[in-house]
């Protein structure tokens, strides 16, 4: 039944749709961490900060945090809009992608599009705003311990957001009435904590490839293989040292690709076209909070084999002492002012759920919600 959904979904006759990419100017500041460290530079430093980084019953983070300094500047966010051809819906999506993607990762052209979440949701009628953020793909880089973290980065898309409520967004004038939040994994993370710093900011929000059950990011950090981009021939020379990316395929199939799940020349596209991570976002991924004052729709989709964020089994509910039916669905406890709240698992799905064959059965229960709701 499942399986059909997914050939139906990605069969789908898909509206034209009209994209511009453009660059958006922000000035920004935020108080971000201070931390007592160099950026590693060579791959037993790069190694041996994953492993201090994903040490049980320990807080790197804390341990080297030197208290808090207020950053701020002027930066470029690079971004794509895209629209039907009928012109700009009544909602407009905001898409943040996660750690290791840009935001093609939302509009990934593999299989001649049949991957894009863009395309489903410019077939509903919707426009969407897919940005690259900050420090990553071709938006402004910056320092990647001090400057690029969590907080400056939500601080970039709160920014983007309002630039966009306003109409003053350059080539996208339109007032929209309503706006979607959509994130994926970091983006995920973003997107919950903006909207509980800010509340009255979105009028949805969609958490892909999230929970809130920390317990398993060591795998993350410990099974993506990563390395100095230094050492990865399509990154060096973009990067700086203190970022970081998986050296191999292997460490991007173990994070993101669930067994069976998914196409091998996708993940070899994956690989070749990933992004790399800054370590000030690795060490302040888990400064979000765990609860939220969001009121309103709130959707939590998550792949079933997804890794960092359920260790390879989000059906498995002894981790939380049954507390809840799943792992997904123990966020409800902390959304509970949403309007409505749905927890989803996707059945064989992994952690990268816009590149698996499941992705048009995801898309389907995402813009289902949307509908719904809005």
């Amino acid at each position: 039944m499942f399986k059909s959904v997914v050939l139906l979904a990605l069969a789908s006759a898909v509206a034209a749709k009209h994209c511009r990419n453009i660059t958006v100017p922000i000035s920004i500041s935020a108080r971000n961490g201070v931390f007592n460290i160099a950026p590693p530079k060579t791959e037993a430093q790069v190694t041996d900060f994953f492993l201090e980084l994903s040490k049980q019953n320990s807080n790197y983070t804390q341990s080297i945090t030197n208290g808090y300094k207020t950053i701020k500047g002027d930066y470029q966010l690079a971004a794509t809009y895209c629209e039907p051809d009928r012109g700009s819906g009544d909602t407009l999506q905001i898409l943040t992608h996660g750690v290791g993607f840009d935001r093609s990762y939302w509009d990934y052209p593999f299989g001649n599009y049949n991957y894009s979440y863009v395309n489903r949701a410019i077939d509903q009628g919707y426009s969407t705003l897919s940005w690259d953020r900050l420090g990553v793909g071709h938006s402004t880089h910056g320092d990647p311990v001090s400057e690029i973290q969590i907080f400056l980065e939500i601080a970039a898309l709160k920014e983007l957001t309002q630039l966009a409520r306003d109409g003053k967004i350059r080539c996208v004038e339109h007032r929209f009435k309503k706006i979607v939040h959509l994130g994926h994994s970091f983006g995920s993370a973003m997107t919950f904590a903006l909207t509980n710093m800010y509340p009255a900011i979105s009028d949805a929000i969609v958490l892909t490839g999230f929970s809130q059950v920390p317990s398993f990011i060591g795998l993350f950090m410990l099974g993506g293989n990563f390395a100095p981009v230094k050492e990865i021939r399509t990154l060096k020379d973009r990067y700086v040292e203190g970022y970081v990316a998986p050296k191999t395929s292997i460490g991007v199939h173990i994070n993101f690709f669930a067994p069976g799940a998914f196409d091998p020349k996708m993940l070899q596209a994956a690989t070749a076209t990933g992004q790399p991570a800054a370590v000030g976002e690795l060490l302040t991924v888990g400064s979000t909070g765990a609860t939220s004052e969001f009121g309103g729709p709130v959707l939590v989709i998550t792949g079933e084999r997804d890794v960092p964020f359920c260790g390879g089994d989000c059906k498995n509910a002894v981790i939380i002492n049954n507390s809840a039916p799943n792992l997904i669905e123990m966020s409800r406890t902390s959304f509970k002012k949403a309007s409505a709240f749905n927890a989803t698992i996707v059945p064989g799905a992994g952690h990268s759920l816009n590149f698996e064959h499941t992705s048009g059965a995801t898309y389907k229960a995402i813009l289902d919600f949307i509908g719904r709701h809005l």
